[in-house]
């Protein structure tokens, strides 16, 4: 990119084209660009009054090479000149401004990965609003979601231990496995209010010795009934501090759908906790300004009664098949 001084929306513009990334979308008469999307935001930097020359690949996966420039006649505007791999997409417009988004993800769960379950959603929560502070700064997350997303940064919790998706889609973050001092203390404050004192011990233990087998070793208590009440607790906070956004709307036709399959969990729902088991609820939405493969789905997260460790089963219910 060239050196010019420019608002904080072409400083983005930088950023995501330096780290490979060109998703455009054409929506609602705007060429819009991705800036971050993911299950608690919807994030694009809007190209004002554009027009686009060249052959855009929406399917390039190979590195790219951009340049941005100014004119001044007749009045200033921009070019963007982006080169992906031989082909070159040249992008017009006269201004650059930002759109965002923020959806409720408290009761958003996928489950791509099998085995602890629960602590891989707290685990994904902990990553995308990690990512909303990172990418769109404080002013787009409240006083909790601040406070848990350090815990990003705590091994025990974050994809060093329950990743929760596949090897090869994790974005490795600089040594995972060194915990933070702010991790630290946000850990140790949840297991001080539900008076968990031997996690408690161990956590100011494993915060003098930040050893990799000290990390594991809470991992594994994490999984335990004897301190349910911290993870219950931490995955409460991140619900509650999810449900001051909005949920995302869909067409009538859509939310009709959706409703129907949300009636035939909630019986399943009622059926399972009749019988005595606790239940948890969860939903995977597709995005609203750009409609992926992804379809709504509804899964019920169903507690085991025995064992000394925590384990679920999910049940899955969707538009077109019963869970």
């Amino acid at each position: 990119m060239s050196e010019i001084q420019l608002p904080e929306a072409f400083l983005k513009l930088g950023e995501v084209l330096e780290q490979g990334q060109f998703e455009l979308l054409f929506t609602e008469e705007k060429l819009r660009l991705v800036y971050l999307m993911n299950d608690a935001v919807e994030s694009f930097l809007v190209f004002e009054n554009a027009r686009m020359t060249g052959q855009y690949r929406e399917d390039y996966e190979g590195e790219l090479e951009a340049e941005l420039s100014v004119t001044e006649e007749p009045e200033e505007s921009y070019v963007l000149v982006v080169h992906q791999g031989e082909t070159v997409v040249t992008i017009f417009f006269e201004d650059l401004s930002e759109e965002v988004y923020l959806y409720d993800y408290g009761e958003i769960g996928h489950f791509w990965v099998k085995g602890a379950e629960y602590l891989r959603q707290i685990e994904y929560k902990i990553a995308i609003v990690r990512d909303k502070l990172d990418y769109l700064g404080a002013k787009y997350c409240n006083q909790t979601e601040r406070k848990l997303a350090v815990l990003a940064d705590f091994p025990p919790l974050n994809y060093c231990c329950y990743p929760a998706v596949l090897e090869q889609y994790v974005v490795p973050r600089e040594n995972p496995w060194v915990p933070s001092a702010e991790a630290h203390q946000v850990m140790q404050e949840l297991a001080a209010t539900v008076e968990d004192k031997k996690l408690l011990r161990c956590l100011k233990f494993y915060q003098k010795h930040p050893w990799k087998r000290s990390a594991k070793k809470i991992a594994g208590m994490l999984q335990e009934k004897r301190h349910a009440e911290v993870t219950d607790l931490l995955m409460e906070e991140l619900k509650m501090a999810a449900a001051n956004y909005p949920r995302r709307k869909f067409t009538d036709e859509e939310e009709n759908q959706n409703r129907k399959t949300e009636k035939r969990a909630s019986e399943r729902k009622r059926e399972l906790e009749e019988q005595g088991f606790r239940i948890n609820i969860f939903r995977e939405e597709p995005f609203i300004a750009s409609r992926d493969s992804l379809q709504y789905k509804i899964s019920l997260m169903i507690w085991e009664k025995k064992g000394k460790k925590r384990k679920v089963q999910i049940e899955e219910f969707s538009a077109d098949r019963r869970g």
